[in-house]
């Protein structure tokens, strides 16, 4: 099962208001581990950057005149992100500025309904509890000690972590291997079966007990079960 955990700065809280995205970062995840698969970019957002903006993530304008726009740089997004399930945290905010910009550059939406949205995740298991990013991380001792700004790349990498720890923990289930799982399928739980054993426990009957067994089985008669198992020959002791 493949899941892109994404993230996104901006310049501001709308796109309506004309507020564009600046930064991308995702992270490729694959049955519950992250594949070392990253997508990470700078854009330019052809506007000023609010000085508001600019305190939580630190991209001036200056720095982000050198990127590409996002309509150069769509397509490439879309192929990283493929026809894979998103994780997101707060993911209304960010799923409003991709769709907005992917329509504006000629792509189609993505699809709410293959998102997972993380923040939502949080506050229906931790209710009255701070959800945010940082928080989650020190709740589940994720380190997030390099994490002084917003960034897109940094913490798609951190959710990444915290997103399995909300769904149970790395161990996710009881499966010990994955087979035959394609981009966009479930994995099936490789099926475990017992071998034979090279050599026979030792019996942990006493002298006594199989005595007493005996004497029980001659009792019964020509009827007994054992009786008719032992003349077969599959009568063990």
């Amino acid at each position: 099962m493949r899941v892109v955990v994404l993230d996104t700065e901006t310049t501001g809280l709308d796109p309506e208001d004309g507020h564009r995205i600046v930064e991308i970062g995702a992270v490729e995840m694959r049955n519950y581990s992250r594949t070392g698969e990253v997508y990470h970019q700078y854009i330019n957002p052809e506007r000023d950057m609010p000085a508001e903006a600019e305190a939580i993530h630190g991209l001036s304008g200056a720095f982000l005149s050198g990127f590409p726009t996002f309509g150069a740089i769509a397509a490439d997004l879309m192929r990283f992100l493929g026809d894979s399930a998103l994780v997101i945290h707060n993911a209304s905010f960010d799923m409003k500025f991709l769709n907005h910009e992917l329509t504006q550059a000629g792509h189609a939406s993505l699809p709410l309904d293959t998102v997972t949205d993380t923040l939502a995740l949080a506050r229906r298991k931790f209710p009255g509890a701070s959800v945010s990013l940082d928080a989650l991380c020190r709740r589940f001792g994720v380190d997030n000690s390099s994490r002084d700004k917003h960034g897109a790349l940094l913490d798609s990498e951190l959710l990444a972590d915290v997103y399995l720890e909300l769904i149970g923990g790395r161990q996710t289930d009881l499966g010990l291997a994955t087979v035959g799982a394609k981009p966009g399928q479930h994995a099936t739980a490789t099926v475990w079966t017992p071998g034979k054993r090279p050599n026979n426990l030792p019996a942990r009957l006493t002298t006594a007990e199989e005595s007493a067994h005996e004497t029980m089985i001659q009792d019964m008669g020509e009827a007994a079960i054992w009786t008719r198992l032992r003349e077969s020959g599959t009568a063990k002791h």
